[in-house]
């Protein structure tokens, strides 16, 4: 995911690299920032997010029992009344991605009308496959099938055929459109306002369509970004928890350290610190490096566990999962489990309120990350490709990884799912690959894959939290950058202690709530947007139109006139020309009548004497 420091930025510069004048922000209003340090610290935005932090680290540090208590209450009680909540706000936020993607605002562009687009379609593709790619995979690639596929979903009966198929089901519906369709929502409303608006990289300014410049530059602004600040942070936080509970058990696998708490506590100090020295070294091209490594470790893994496992099956099961989870989604996306009882609120806060919270907090991260490498995209184009493209991928290494899982425990020698039914989710995924040819070598891979993984995502996390907490500085200050990378640290560290893996969930699924109702803004607020541009297109059009209909209305009478005109002329012209024409005719004729009597009368004269008289002019006889 830190290919996000390699997006570029995004504003407009001159020659010498300064921030250009936005075209579309009006004179005096927010521009971006480009160069490292250029905005000043926001003190409403910093320190209170700080002062949430650091609060909550004394707190769970100091009473850890207490703390655990709180989770533990907090999970049993409070989570469950959020259920229905979230259940419903998914499925707002799916419905609006659709929309946006499929009306005629999917027209619109992210950035000017000349803009194109910075990253080639594949390009674009590869930079959409790293963002959906994560520790998150690589820790319920095999966990969570396992878990659904041994302690189904209540109300979910039948053979164990049937509960590996609903297993898949499920699994693709908590990885799938849905937690995509919340990152379109906060990814389109950022592009919207950083490349066609040109304001700064800031979740407040994607609602100055619904509040105004003057509120979202003020103190409703600071309370948005506060907001996003600390649920970006937990959900960092998540990601790190979950990425060493699975290092630590993968180590232990391999009998290189125990999985202990201290164990767990040490991997974090360690990686947090290499972490650190990226920052403080500038090591951005090598941060990039890794991350591209990833990806690749990432697909070495995949492919290995598909061509040495049941290769067939998985490519089979893959396909029949996707039409059984388009067959299923509308059901599964409202379903909250009403009538299940306890188990169900306790299945629904463990499983979907918690994956619909998680997607949520760690929207702001993803969703900046994918605004920045859109620009010159369409709506309709943007909401396709985050769409399809990550929920492919990860479709994809679900079905090969726990595809593989399932297949063993139906046909295989099983040993994944323990004799009560239970899973280690920690493990499962390096009890599977020790079984298959290099099983030691895979598992260390692994471990390798989800150690760079947590560096790439605690570095890029801390850079996108320096950049909410700026204002929009697109490089932040390395002291910025190394204190939220130290608290996302701290608070990963202080759930662990807390209670572990239950504590983390509650602490994405608490933290997301506030920042569930600006992602429900932000849907109101593009809308909104989106209107006001349309309907200013449209009667730009309708202005267009109006004016090539009088012109064409105006040639067509002008060309009327004209043929009239030079039709009455020609006759005119026509009638003048045959009269003198007949003028001219007469003329000649009475002339040349004249000259043959001239000329015939001449002959008569010279036969008559000269001195004889005319008799019938002479006197007359006698």
């Amino acid at each position: 995911m830190s290919a996000i420091r390699s997006a570029g930025p995004t504003g407009q510069q001159d020659g010498k690299g300064r921030p250009a004048p936005g075209k579309g922000s009006p004179a005096g209003g927010p521009k971006q920032s480009t160069g490292r340090g250029t905005r000043q610290l926001p003190a409403w935005v910093f320190w209170p997010a700080a002062a949430t932090i650091l609060a909550f680290v004394l707190f769970a540090a100091v009473f850890p029992g207490a703390a655990t208590a709180m989770f533990s209450a907090i999970q049993g009680n409070v989570i469950n009344w959020f259920g229905w909540y979230y259940v419903a706000a998914v499925a707002l936020f799916v419905a609006f991605s659709l929309w946006i993607g499929l009306s005629h605002y999917g027209d619109i562009k992210l950035g000017k009308d000349d803009d194109e687009p910075e990253f080639s379609v594949m390009s674009w593709f590869a930079l959409l496959f790293a963002a959906g790619m994560g520790i998150g995979l690589v820790f319920f690639g095999v966990a969570e099938p396992l878990n659904h596929f041994a302690s189904p979903r209540p109300g979910v009966e039948g053979t164990p055929i049937v509960l590996a198929q609903q297993a898949m089901t499920q699994t693709y519906l908590h990885w799938g459109l849905h937690a995509w369709a919340i990152y379109v929502v906060v990814g389109v409303s950022i592009a919207y306002a950083v490349h066609r608006k040109n304001r700064p990289i800031s979740i407040r300014w994607t609602l100055e369509p619904l509040l105004g410049s003057k509120r979202v530059a003020g103190g409703w602004g600071n309370v948005i970004d506060v907001v996003a600040l600390v649920g970006t942070l937990f959900g960092v936080a998540t990601s790190l928890g979950l990425g060493v509970l699975q290092i630590s058990a993968g180590l232990d696998q391999a009998n290189i350290l125990q999985a202990t708490t201290m164990t767990q506590i040490g991997l974090i100090l360690g990686i947090i610190t290499l972490t650190i020295i990226s920052v403080v070294s500038g090591v951005g091209r090598g941060m990039k490096w890794l991350s591209n490594t990833n990806l690749v470790l990432a697909a070495l893994l995949m492919l290995v566990v598909l061509f040495t496992g049941p290769t067939l099956f998985l490519l089979r099961e893959f396909v029949q999962s996707i039409g059984n989870y388009l067959q299923n989604v509308v059901g599964l996306t409202f379903n909250t489990l009403a009538f299940s009882g306890a188990e169900g609120e306790a299945w629904q806060a463990a499983w979907t309120t918690f994956y619909w919270g998680w997607w949520m907090s760690w929207a702001p991260f993803v969703g900046i990350f994918i605004a920045r490498i859109s620009k010159g995209r369409t709506v309709r184009q943007f909401v396709a490709g985050v769409l399809l493209v990550p929920t492919t991928v990860g479709f994809l290494w679900f079905a090969v990884m726990g595809g593989a899982a399932i297949h063993r425990e139906l046909f295989g020698a099983g040993g994944l799912i323990g004799e009560d039914g239970s899973v280690d989710t920690e493990g499962a995924l390096f009890t599977m690959l020790g079984s298959l040819p290099g099983g030691t070598l895979l598992t260390i891979g692994a471990v390798l894959l989800i150690a760079i993984f947590f560096i790439t995502s605690a570095d890029s996390g801390a850079l996108v939290m320096g950049m909410i907490s700026t204002g929009g500085d697109v490089e932040p200050k390395n002291w910025l950058r190394i204190f939220w990378a130290l608290s996302a640290a701290a608070v990963a560290i202080v759930l662990l202690l807390a209670n572990g893996l239950q504590a983390i969930q509650t602490a994405a699924i608490l933290t997301a709530v506030p920042f569930s109702v600006v992602i429900i803004l932000m849907c109101v607020a593009t809308a909104r947007a989106f209107h006001v541009e349309h309907e200013t297109f449209m009667r730009a059009q309708r202005r267009l139109a109006r004016d090539q209909l009088a012109a064409q209305v105006t040639e067509r009478m002008q060309d009327s006139m004209q043929d009239s005109v030079q039709e009455h002329y020609q006759e005119h012209v026509a009638g003048q020309l045959h009269e003198s024409v007949q003028e001219h005719v007469a003329e000649a004729v009475e002339a040349q009548l004249a000259e043959r009597l001239a000329t015939s009368v001449a002959p008569a004269a010279a036969d008559t004497p000269s001195g004889a008289k005319n008799p019938a002019r002479g006197s007359r006889p006698l």
